[in-house]
């Protein structure tokens, strides 16, 4: 087993909140690891090499843009309507938790792209703040702010909906409701 391979899941998960496109990115996803493979020299933590592979996927997305001369209207469209769901319909018979992952993913949907940058790498991907801020390129501080805010928009989003916030995770804020 390569070094990279425990990350492909992750990887993948944060390329799609990028491209919100299967095909692109599983593209992005193969792009950052024929880059990180064939890297002359990559970090030795463990913690910074999964932060430098998160670097490395954001870049191929940006070059992507780029290339294809795209603009911010691209997070600005609605989510394709047809995205597959079917996984989510195993949830129903009553089950609560299929209209909260709704009810959170059409929020999500209508935030901003910073936000939902920074909600994708801190809640969906599970990097740490340090992590983060290097991805971004910003302070760890500015990594602590920016997901504060996100999260109260995405509850203000949600409102007044039966979905309730989870309680947060080991080394991650304590209360991310206001």
């Amino acid at each position: 087993m390569h070094r990279i391979e425990p990350y492909l899941g992750r990887l993948y998960r944060y390329a799609f909140s990028l491209a919100r496109e299967e095909d692109l990115a599983r593209d992005l996803v193969q792009r950052c690891a024929v880059k990180a493979l064939s890297a002359k020299k990559t970090p030795d933590d463990d913690s910074a090499y999964r932060a430098w592979l998160f670097v490395i996927l954001r870049n191929a997305f940006r070059d992507h843009l780029r290339r294809h001369r795209l603009t911010q209207a691209l997070f600005d469209d609605e989510p394709d309507a047809q995205m597959d769901d079917a996984p989510l319909m195993e949830y129903w018979r009553g089950d609560e938790r299929l209209i909260n992952v709704l009810n959170v993913k059409q929020a999500l949907s209508r935030l901003g792209p910073r936000d939902q940058e920074i909600i994708s790498l801190i809640d969906m991907v599970g990097l740490s703040y340090a992590e983060a801020a290097k991805v971004l390129e910003v302070p760890e501080g500015t990594v602590m702010s920016r997901i504060s805010r996100a999260r109260a928009r995405l509850l203000d989003l949600v409102g007044t909906s039966n979905v309730e916030p989870l309680a947060p995770r080991r080394g991650r804020a304590k209360n991310w409701s206001r």
